[in-house]
């Protein structure tokens, strides 16, 4: 699909007239936004989905298989949730009426909180509409200026917006580097300390090196906050996330988060922690305080969806085999993919321009794999982000790898990564399976 810039709304001569008293237009900053993401072949474009059953979808007419979804333990269209979520309404309503200060709080909210901090055995959790807007709340809550966050270089962007709005010091080290945390640590002495990282990287698959991280936040005074994004529902026991695989707890990892929309099919996100902490972020964080309560209804679905993934450890064994096969195909294909034994399976490809042809390629093919660019990943990172769920069958994996296998040649001389050797016959998957 070309890129069409839209001039129709933008003033010639304000595009064309000098800069008055030294003030930019902003329509001039626009036009020559626009202008640069179509040179660099950056413009997104929304896929809009008319229908969807499992892992099968319909977009502009097309069914496909789709191989980009976070739905990673298959619950979004669970029966139990689905059935959950249209009693709950008739019973309570669709919205919650008002922020959780007010009185928008409900029972059904309360339930949620104390079920997701029983099953990751924490003290207390605090429910929030995303997980953008906790990421945003517990910088801003915790830190002011002065202050460091201290965050790996490939953490989401709502880490790291988070930190800049608390005005505190922004300091990353290179991804995965805990050796190099920690002498960012010591660099920085003064202020308080939040060590922030992902579990699982969105972009990359790869885990955080938790236990290392957790030591340096312990040796210089620090509180280690983990975004289990991407972990929960997959890693861990009972797919209680990173933290929990790594064999940490409250008093090493203070505050976590997790987020409901994806292994665990909703929509909204629950910080769980140490009660002082939850308290405080209840009682100063402005993204909690001054927004409407998630719809109660949602919540009700969400407490479905966790029994589901702590008890249904065939969910995890199943994900775990399709990763492993994937990985051992992909290997034989002389696919190149980065090291993550996580449903998040990169496949760097080298250019923006060629991403965006790869994905094509494979839409054309009845596959629906989405093209990453920058700044979703670092310049000369774009990949196709290919992830894999409990509704693929082995049969979808093989079809996916029948499609990509002969385009891999025009894809392997791009590629900056080797190929991963794999032990045996499949790579130790990184999903727990108890």
């Amino acid at each position: 699909m070309s890129a069409v810039i839209d001039n129709t709304s933008i003033n010639d001569t304000t595009i064309n007239s000098p800069r008055g008293n030294g003030r930019l237009s902003i329509h001039q900053r626009l036009h020559e936004a626009a202008v640069q993401r179509a040179e660099q072949d950056l413009v997104r474009h929304r896929r809009e989905l008319t229908q969807r059953k499992d892992a099968r979808v319909l977009s502009d007419g097309q069914r496909l298989l789709n191989f980009s979804s976070n739905d990673y333990l298959g619950l979004s269209q669970h029966p139990a949730m689905v059935s959950a979520m249209q009693v709950a309404a008739q019973n309570c309503g669709v919205g919650a009426g008002a922020s959780h200060m007010v009185c928008g709080h409900h029972a059904e909210h309360t339930a949620l909180e104390r079920t997701i901090a029983d099953w990751l055995g924490y003290p207390r959790a605090l429910l929030f509409g995303s997980g953008y807007l906790a990421n945003l709340a517990v910088a801003q809550a915790l830190l002011r200026a002065g202050d460091v966050c201290l965050q790996d270089k490939l953490n989401h962007a709502s880490l790291i917006d988070g930190a800049r709005l608390a005005q505190a010091q922004l300091v990353r080290y290179p991804h995965g580097a805990a050796s190099a945390a920690r002498r960012q640590a010591e660099a920085h002495p003064d202020g308080a300390l939040l060590l922030a990282t992902d579990g699982v990287f969105s972009m990359d698959g790869d885990v955080a090196p938790l236990g290392e991280l957790a030591a340096v936040a312990r040796d210089h005074r620090g509180l280690l906050y983990v975004d289990e994004a991407h972990a929960i529902g997959v890693l861990g026991p009972q797919g209680r996330g990173s933290a929990a695989a790594a064999g940490l707890g409250p008093a090493e990892a203070p505050l976590l988060l997790v987020t409901l929309g994806k292994a665990l099919g909703g929509y909204g996100a629950v910080l769980v922690g140490q009660a002082a902490v939850i308290e405080h972020i209840a009682q100063t964080a402005r993204p909690y305080i001054y927004t409407t309560a998630l719809p109660p209804a949602l919540a009700v679905a969400s407490l479905v969806a966790v029994k589901l993934a702590r008890q249904d450890n065939w969910r995890r064994a199943k994900l775990a085999s399709l990763i492993a096969r994937f990985r051992r195909g992909a290997l034989e294909c002389g696919l190149r993919l980065l090291d993550s034994g996580t449903p998040i399976q990169p496949l760097p490809v080298g250019s923006n321009t060629l991403a965006l042809q790869a994905a094509r390629d494979l839409e054309a093919r009845g596959f629906l794999v989405a093209a990453i660019r920058p700044p979703s990943v670092p310049e000369g990172g774009a990949r196709l982000r290919i992830t894999l769920t409990v509704s693929h069958e082995n049969q979808d994996v093989d079809a996916l790898l029948d499609a990509m296998e002969p385009l891999a040649p025009a894809w392997r001389k791009h590629a900056h990564s080797e190929p991963v050797a794999i032990e045996g016959d499949a790579r130790e998957s990184s999903v727990a399976l108890t």
